[in-house]
């Protein structure tokens, strides 16, 4: 028993050794072809035999053992229906809720404001506008907004006015529910800045981007009956410390 352990051990070594010469021979191979492939974060096997996946920051290649041939797309698993680049991406760019930086959010809080949910948002998207309608039928939760101005300068303009208004809140619902502009207003717009870097890490490249509070994320518009759902799985999914 203790020999075949021990071959079995060894197996596991040679296995693992063999894979990291693989996926050296991987990042030689493309670093000296591809310039702009020097500085691989990581090489690992794909469910494709032979297939492997080379990942720089979050930006998502595929190779063939030897690095001869570099594929930019997505890899689809046809049997399970699954989009592996995607879910492979939103695993990287997931977004832990604690670690939000919510000192750079509006908040507005309904009801008891028990649930989460934040909001990456440009005040000329929009979508981003009938979403803020179909979320006043929501209470009892705290939307944090992350105002996100990527569509124009003139978003610039309309977040900074609604940053530095005395009620941030009401400014920001007068412009989306009531298409009322915020007046003109000036302060320290850093956090404004926060936010787009904070975005351009976790790749967030379209409004209205919802974050709940067991890190599901959601790109795009949904209405108020799939935010209600949204809310409730990550109710059950978070720790009652939360």
């Amino acid at each position: 028993m203790k020999l075949t352990t021990a071959l079995l051990t060894a197996a596991a070594a040679t296995l693992s050794l063999s894979a990291t010469a693989q996926e050296d021979a991987i990042r030689k191979a493309l670093a000296q072809r591809i310039p702009q492939m020097d500085k691989i974060d990581e090489v690992r096997a794909t469910p494709m035999k032979g297939l492997y996946e080379v990942r720089i920051g979050t930006d998502l290649f595929y190779t063939d053992a030897k690095g001869d041939y570099v594929i930019q797309g997505e890899l689809i698993d046809s049997k399970a229906r699954r989009n592996l680049t995607e879910d492979r991406i939103n695993k990287l760019t997931a977004v832990n809720f604690s670690a939000l930086p919510l000192k750079d959010a509006v908040t507005i809080v309904r009801g008891d404001g028990k649930r989460k949910v934040a909001v990456f948002e440009d005040p000329n998207c929009g979508y981003c506008k009938r979403f803020e309608r179909d979320l006043q039928q929501i209470n009892n939760v705290t939307v944090y907004l992350f105002l996100y101005p990527i569509l124009s300068p003139d978003s610039a303009e309309k977040s900074r006015n609604i940053w530095c208004s005395k009620d941030q809140a009401t400014a920001w619902q007068d412009q989306m529910v009531r298409d009322k502009p915020a007046p003109a207003a000036s302060c320290d717009t850093s956090a404004l800045q926060r936010n787009l870097a904070f975005g351009k890490k976790y790749k967030i490249t379209g409004t209205p981007t919802l974050i709940f509070a067991n890190g599901t994320r959601v790109p795009g518009a949904i209405g108020a009956q799939e935010v209600e759902k949204r809310l409730a799985e990550a109710a059950s999914d978070t720790p009652s410390a939360n």
